[in-house]
């Protein structure tokens, strides 16, 4: 395949990065992770790749699924669910959906983001997948497809079963894959709201993640509990321009895993700044266009290319590698187009991320190319 090669410098920073010695923060948690949101990094472990029960921090990967539907347009947050006697009969956390009621899609994100609601995730799974086995099959598929490796779900919801288990590490992944679906926070940053049934009485619905409410910056993700899991906790807190994520597994107490979770979120804001290396606003360049109404299109990074620092660092040099495809019109608005690989002072490639385009290229008519062969000639330029 034909690639075209753009070389861009750019002053950033990198540095080595201290990182918290697994007991030194002295948890209760059996595992625990902390992540960078964008990139990834881990900043903190403890026995991450520990496959343990994850309870409902399951409901992270439906949710994923259900935000992909919408956003792909083939699921619509107005659109009417009806409860099934399956869904209806769910034990466990729940908001008593009753059989041959209907909601909407927003009515039942809102029921599992903030409630935790069983009988909401398992309509919602039936809604998209026809049953409840065929999500989980599409559940198992999306995991493979993010490379989670100790992940394995018998269920959309969480309760125990022997093959349904998961790590740290991978509740991590999820989360991260969760959180470019901005979308899902505004329900999972909701402390309290209300369910209006049918017939007009309401159901309040309480986070069951308490630190939305008392922590600074938390606006989700997903808390989880049976008696094999112990108390669980993926969560995730925004300041300035950085983003964590936190997952604690096997806690002693909802008290404990709170206590954790803060620990992490802390130990976090206060020893690591995010820097943007290149913005997604960002011209990386134009690239030749094949067969289209324009000649040449601007390429973008698809995200911000950014790394996290510890906090009194200092800029040092990056390369941009990037790799665009042969071009062929006609091109969509955001269409990926290439790669641009990002390269530290050592050579080492530490990102790699997709390039699109920002706008609509059509393909060229037969009166396109004559206009085109015409300015050309006029031009004087001789092939």
């Amino acid at each position: 395949m034909k690639k075209i090669l753009i070389i861009i410098l750019i002053c950033t920073s990198f540095m080595s990065v201290a990182y918290a010695e697994e007991d030194s923060l002295h948890l209760s948690s059996e595992s625990a992770i902390l992540m960078d949101g964008k990139s990834g990094k881990v900043l903190y472990e403890k026995n991450i790749h520990e496959k343990l029960p994850m309870a409902s921090m399951t409901k992270m990967m439906s949710m994923l699924l259900i935000m992909e539907n919408i956003e792909n347009g083939s699921l619509k947050y107005e659109d009417k669910v009806l409860i099934s006697k399956n869904a209806s009969g769910m034990g466990g956390s729940q908001v008593f959906l009753q059989a041959g009621e209907e909601y909407t899609v927003n009515d039942l994100l809102k029921c599992i983001a903030i409630s935790s609601a069983n009988d909401a995730v398992v309509a919602m799974a039936e809604k998209i997948s026809g049953s409840e086995d065929a999500f989980v099959s599409l559940m198992n598929k999306r995991a493979d497809e993010l490379g989670l490796k100790d992940t394995h779900f018998a269920n959309p919801h969480g309760l125990d079963n022997e093959n349904h288990y998961s790590t740290v590490y991978d509740m991590a992944i999820i989360a991260k894959e969760l959180l470019i679906h901005e979308d899902i926070l505004k329900y999972t940053s909701l402390y309290e709201d209300y369910l209006t049934k049918p017939d007009g009485s309401q159901i309040w619905l309480v986070n069951t993640n308490r630190l939305v409410r008392f922590y600074d910056g938390v606006d989700g993700l997903k808390t989880g509990y049976t008696p094999e899991a112990g108390y669980c906790l993926t969560a995730t807190a925004k300041k300035n321009d950085l983003r964590l994520i936190s997952v604690v597994m096997k806690s002693p107490s909802a008290e404990e895993r709170s206590s954790d979770t803060s620990t992490l979120l802390s130990y976090g804001f206060n020893s690591f700044k995010s820097n943007i290396i290149y913005s997604k606003d960002d011209l990386l360049g134009k690239v030749k266009v094949e067969k289209g109404k324009l000649k040449e299109v601007a390429v973008y990074l698809k995200k911000d290319a950014t790394e996290i620092l510890n906090v009194s660092e200092r800029p040092s040099d990056y390369t941009f590698n990037i790799k665009v495809d042969k071009i062929t019109a006609p091109i969509n608005k955001g269409e990926v187009v290439g790669t641009a690989q990002i390269i530290d002072n050592n050579g080492n490639i530490i990102d790699e991320i997709e390039v699109i385009v920002k706008e609509d290229v059509k393909k060229a008519s037969f009166l396109d190319y004559i206009k085109q062969s015409f300015r050309f000639i006029t031009s004087g330029i001789v092939s």
